[in-house]
């Protein structure tokens, strides 16, 4: 396990140059799949592989990085596509990085290669898809925002968090390798 103090692993320096790089790569990388929707009975699936993003920032620079990431980044994102802020989807889309970034407290940097730790990226993915979702749709429901009452934001729950967590299981695995590859230089077995 690593051993950071409470004051690194909530905010350091060295977090503030990947906060900003990782908000910025977001937003460029989620606007163009902010229009870009899949018609379905009862709702739409969104294809945004970019939800990857704050929850590797999560996992490699720790929960708040990962929170900044994926809140700036898709507030900015949907400022400039679609011309608005949503407030609760910013905090759902911000819940994606804290949440994955629980690997930064019980993952070694050296197992971001091994079997393990890619494992966990992708359970850490799959529950930060259900949690940042959950929040969104359960506030637009809980205060009207958007969709009618009942139905439909169960509806809109499941195809929006069966999409994230597909796309974050896939890609953050892949993102948190090549990253390690990238940062080290060689794969480690395990």
């Amino acid at each position: 396990m690593k051993k950071t103090t409470m004051r690194e692993s909530l905010f350091s320096p060295k977090q503030f140059f990947p906060i900003i790089l990782g908000t910025f790569l977001y937003a460029a990388l989620t606007a163009p799949f902010n229009a870009y929707e899949v018609p379905l009975v009862g709702g739409a699936l969104v294809v945004r592989p970019t939800v990857a993003i704050p929850m590797l920032f999560g996992i490699v620079f720790g929960p708040l990085a990962g929170f900044v990431v994926g809140l700036l980044g898709n507030m900015l994102s949907d400022f400039l596509s679609l011309g608005g802020v949503f407030w609760n989807w910013e905090i759902g889309n911000g819940l994606l990085g804290a949440v994955a970034g629980i690997a930064y407290f019980v993952m070694k940097r050296t197992d971001w290669t091994k079997a393990r730790g890619l494992a966990i990226a992708v359970v850490l993915a799959v529950v930060a898809s259900v949690v940042g979702i959950g929040f969104a749709t359960t506030t637009d429901y809980i205060l009207q925002i958007g969709f009618a009452p009942g139905e439909s934001a169960l509806a809109e729950f499941y195809t929006f968090a069966a999409s994230y967590a597909v796309n974050g299981a896939i890609f953050t695995p892949i993102l948190l390798y090549a990253y390690a590859i990238a940062t080290t230089g060689r794969a480690r077995k395990g």
